[in-house]
């Protein structure tokens, strides 16, 4: 599949990029990482790429090494929050035989092995300070320790960090060393998360299902315009890695169909930052569902109100009974049982949701507004007060 890559201003060097590394999406603020990325690469500089977890970091140390004159030299990417705080100095020094329990053996590291070339450092905030502390000797002077050894060596290696964490927060509770972050930081690139690509969310949903279809021999789905406009208002927390899945497990349970926006929001899960509808909101600005409940309880409230209101301001205008009621408005015969009990909490909830439902002929956008509260927590008192008739 093409990647859908037209923009006439792009410079040439970025549409190169994206072909090789199949990088899909015009966002400008991708387009100035990926340039960016490129116009440091001829410069041996030290960079952090900064972003959320699955926009796509992983890219960027591609892009700097191929771009610059150590792409003939090895690449090596190092995940550093996979590997045991006990073994991360031998990974990436290396250690003599004998240094500790299982040395078998003399073992290059990382660093010895990519002499030349470029290390990928992936989650660099996770990194011991013990193991902070070798690693700034090597950016700063190129020389390094095997782990039981007391012999110096020299690498020259091009290192790039990437973290998903704020390091300079993580200075300051000082879980990581100020002198590593501005050596590693020499020059910054960030990565837009999702939400903040637009259109590409788009592109990427054409490009995942159609390379599931491919791949797994099954009819392609589409998605219907309210299912598109979901997409582009989901939040996104887990960014284009998210994205894939979500859309892959579309593809599998519904190939061949056209997705609706109910289908899609029964397979999104809600985020911190709000419902399936995705407005960013910020956790200190959420409703608690007590709050919610509470909201509820005003709204039913305010109906009272209303109602009563309206009577008052009909009561000059109309006719009245020897009670002093409005003639207008039917009124029910004196009861001669015993009166209801009080409704509960669920069941004045209930009647509040039906009604909002009821008003706006099952539009639950608009209810939702009404209630102030967000779509997902209308879908869920749909199917918890089981209101799906009225829509």
């Amino acid at each position: 599949m093409p990647n859908d890559i037209t923009e006439p201003n792009i410079p040439r060097e970025v549409l190169q990029a994206k072909q090789r590394f199949s990088i899909i999406g015009n966002s400008p603020a991708l387009n100035d990482a990926i340039l960016r990325a490129i116009k440091v690469a001829p410069i041996d500089l030290s960079v952090l790429v900064i972003g959320e977890s699955g926009s796509g970091k992983e890219f960027f140390p591609q892009i700097i090494h191929t771009s610059g004159a150590r792409k003939h030299k090895k690449y090596i990417a190092v995940n550093c929050g996979a590997i045991p705080e006990g073994t991360i100095d031998s990974e990436l020094f290396g250690h003599e035989k004998g240094a500790f329990t299982g040395a078998v053996a003399t073992r290059k590291g990382y660093f010895e092995e990519a002499d030349g070339g470029t290390i990928f450092l992936d989650e660099v905030a996770e990194l011991p300070l013990t193991t902070q502390a070798r690693l700034l000797r090597v950016l700063e002077t190129g020389e390094f320790m095997k782990v039981g050894s007391s012999v110096v060596q020299r690498t020259n290696v091009r290192i790039v960090a990437a973290t998903n964490v704020d390091l300079l927060q993580a200075v300051r509770k000082g879980k990581f060393r100020e002198d590593l972050y501005y050596r590693l930081s020499t020059v910054l690139i960030n990565v837009p998360p999702l939400h903040e690509r637009g259109e590409d969310v788009l592109l990427l949903t054409r490009k995942f299902a159609s390379a599931f279809a491919e791949k797994y021999l099954t009819p392609p789905i589409t998605f219907s315009d309210e299912a598109r406009r979901a997409l582009m208002l989901y939040n996104w927390p887990g960014n284009v890695r998210q994205l894939k899945n979500v859309v892959e497990q579309l593809a599998l349970f519904n190939a061949g169909e056209e997705i609706s926006r109910r289908t899609l929001l029964e397979t999104l899960p809600p985020t911190e930052a709000g419902g399936a509808e995705g407005q960013h909101v910020p956790m200190a600005d959420m409703h608690s569902y007590e709050q919610e409940r509470e909201l509820l309880w005003q709204t039913l409230f305010a109906l009272k109100s209303e109602i009563a209101q309206l009577k008052e301001a009909l009561a000059p205008h109309s006719e009245t009974d020897g009670r002093g009621a409005c003639a207008l408005i039917p009124q029910l015969p004196p009861r001669t049982d015993n009166p209801s009990p009080t409704p509960t909490l669920e069941e004045a909830e209930r009647e509040v949701v039906a009604e909002a439902l009821r008003r706006n002929n099952g539009d639950k956008k608009r209810a939702a507004e009404q209630l102030d509260i967000s779509q997902r927590t209308l879908y869920r008192k749909i199917h918890e007060y089981g209101l799906s008739d009225i829509l």
